[in-house]
């Protein structure tokens, strides 16, 4: 298991560059991809067990110790990606399919990655892991509504359907993954070391899955769909640690807001799009999750430095 462990924390540790590599996989190589599209809400629903098999009673207990905290977290993740999302498609006349995969993007909960970010950006982990894990449980019914509403201007959604397949592929999976760890505590806190590796494969698998289906549209219109992905990224970042600013929140509970805030379950994302919509409205969320890791690890990389700049400076005047 030490080996396997190893190969994880590797693996995890360079998540970023594994799914740039499938990317260009699967736009290079479609035909080795494109037959495993049924398998996307499965490979989601390993990483939403894994997530399951790490939650712990500190987890939620934390959501009690500091309610209107997560609370803040909570509705600043699911007011300004979506709306931000929504903006974007009419401010820059997105096509309808391109438009609505912004918007179902936007209204995911929380990144898997977000919580690691946060974590090297030296910010509130605890209180981040609380923002993920509510969003996260309140997504079936947060995510229909407000893709009902957002996108219902380029096409019809079937607000039951989306509710059903959120159920299916990230909560149930959770509840399976916190019943094994009640039930297996030692095998769950032992297979957890190879939760990295696993997640990290079926991340990337379904990127690659979303990316070789979609290779014309990515041709046609692919520096348009970047330049959204990248604002609405970006400019959730940026409002996510101005609205926890506003409430006064210190600087490390600015960070895993922003975290929270500008990272999305992008997995989800591909998986209801892939089932319910042209295969092109999967594009952004395969794009976000590209690029989201890269800009997380980017800005948590020099959160983490102008940290320890600071407290260089503040030990020299001591």
């Amino acid at each position: 298991m030490n080996t396997v462990a190893k190969v994880s924390r590797f693996v995890g540790g360079t998540f970023s560059l594994w799914v740039i590599l499938f990317a260009g996989l699967g736009f290079f190589l479609p035909e080795v991809f494109s037959h495993l599209k049924g398998y996307i809400s499965l490979f989601l629903g390993i990483v939403m067990f894994g997530m399951g098999l790490t939650l712990s009673s500190a987890d939620f207990r934390e959501v009690f110790r500091r309610p209107l905290e997560v609370l803040i977290g909570v509705v600043g993740h699911f007011i300004i990606m979506p709306l931000l999302a929504y903006v974007l498609a009419l401010v820059l006349n997105l096509p309808p399919d391109i438009a609505v995969g912004v918007i179902l993007v936007g209204c995911c909960p929380s990144g898997t990655s977000s919580n690691v970010m946060t974590l090297l950006a030296k910010g509130d982990v605890a209180l981040g892991v609380s923002i993920a894990s509510v969003s996260t449980i309140i997504a079936p019914l947060a995510t229909p509504a407000l893709i009902s509403l957002l996108a219902g201007r380029w096409m019809p959604i079937d607000g039951g359907a989306l509710i059903k397949d959120i159920l299916m592929v990230v909560i149930l999976p959770i509840l399976l993954g916190v019943i094994v760890k009640t039930l297996f505590k030692k095998q769950a806190e032992a297979s957890t070391q190879a939760l990295p590796l696993v997640s990290t494969l079926a991340i990337v698998l379904i990127v690659a899955i979303v990316v070789s289906g979609s290779k014309t549209k990515i041709i046609e219109s692919g520096m348009l769909i970047f330049a959204v992905v990248i604002l609405h990224n970006v400019l959730g970042y940026a409002l996510g640690y101005l609205f926890a600013k506003l409430f006064r929140m210190n600087e490390g509970k600015r960070k895993a807001v922003l975290f929270e805030t500008g990272m999305q379950n992008s997995g989800l994302g591909a998986a209801l799009a892939a089932a319910h919509f042209n295969p092109v409205a999967a594009v952004p969320s395969a794009i976000f999750s590209v690029w989201h890791n890269i800009s997380g690890s980017l800005l948590a990389t020099w959160f983490a430095r102008r940290a320890e700049k600071e407290s260089l400076e503040a030990s020299k005047v001591s």
